[in-house]
């Protein structure tokens, strides 16, 4: 099968299309034909060796002293279960799916393996494969730290970092659990969050959220660009602070992926995608992601 494999760290041009060996599943995996990947902060993460200083030993440790342990990156995906192990029974052949990999890595192919009870679900019914695709990074991130902070109905909350994958996600739920939301980003996305549901957007190249006397019950670092020294003024007495950035990795949960699935089918998220870029165009899609002009998401469409 082709896959794009990443034996180096470094810049886009480490990526590399090749022909690998096709998985075969065990007894309690699914074997899933890809259809639509993306390219997530984690991937870039680990490609370009993206660490915080605390944490450069841990996560050569866990991703590779040399190079990644898992040459084959991409960690959500939509497709199609090609086989299923002997013991699987919630799933059948031909049944589409979207996923999370984690750190399996591996959807960066035209084939991935994951466990029956992984993080992994019958895709949304109105769905394509690419909007499918784009759902569990963004969805399962920003539902993690919104959880961590308590997010409610009647609360402030402000997102920081608004038009990102896991910043369009979590205005979108946000507003879905009832809080009234402001979110942070350039002049140029203002609209287009606003349109996302957001109450009120603040151009961080103009304006600081910090200093306009405003207090919210939640901040969310949806990047990882801000501080909490900074949030500090901005936050009420009993307000929480939290952020992608060095908090620990976000859960991910098969049910959150049902959740996302109800909620797209019932019209309260909707996916955004920036970008379109085709399998072997892979490098291409990290060398724009690199910009930091994303909005939304990028797809890799593998079929």
């Amino acid at each position: 099968m082709k896959a794009i494999v990443c034996n180096n760290y470094g810049t886009p041009d480490v990526l590399e299309l090749r022909e690998v060996a096709k998985p075969i599943p065990k007894s309690n995996e699914i074997l899933i034909k890809v259809h639509a990947t993306t390219v997530t902060a984690a991937d870039i993460r680990v490609r370009s060796f993206r660490s915080p200083l605390l944490w450069w030993i841990p996560m050569r440790l866990v991703l590779g002293i040399r190079r990644p342990r898992k040459p084959i990156l991409g960690v959500e995906l939509a497709g199609e279960i090609e086989e299923v192990g002997s013991e699987v029974t919630r799933f059948r052949k031909g049944d589409r799916v979207f996923a999370m990999t984690g750190m399996r890595f591996g959807s960066y192919a035209e084939y991935a393996i994951l466990p029956e009870k992984g993080v992994v679900a019958p895709m949304p019914s109105n769905a394509s494969y690419e909007e499918a695709a784009v759902l569990p990074f963004g969805g399962t991130t920003a539902l993690h730290f919104l959880r961590k902070g308590n997010v409610r109905n009647g609360i402030q909350v402000l997102v920081y970092g608004a038009s990102g994958a896991v910043g369009v996600a979590a205005v979108q739920l946000a507003k879905h659990f009832g809080a009234e939301v402001t979110g942070v980003c350039s002049g140029a996305n203002a609209e287009f969050v606003q349109a996302l549901g957001a109450d009120r957007v603040i151009d961080y190249a103009k304006e600081n959220f910090a200093k306009q006397g405003r207090r919210y019950d939640l901040i969310f670092d949806a990047v990882g660009k801000t501080s909490r020294s900074r949030c500090a003024e901005a936050l009420t007495s009993s307000g929480k602070y939290v952020t992608v950035e060095g908090q620990g990795v976000a859960k991910e949960r098969r049910e959150d992926l049902e959740l996302l699935a109800e909620l797209f089918d019932g019209g309260k998220i909707r996916p955004v995608i920036d970008r379109r870029y085709q399998l072997e165009q892979v490098a291409d899609a990290h060398r724009y992601v690199d910009t930091g002009r994303k909005k939304g998401n990028v797809v890799i469409a593998v079929r």
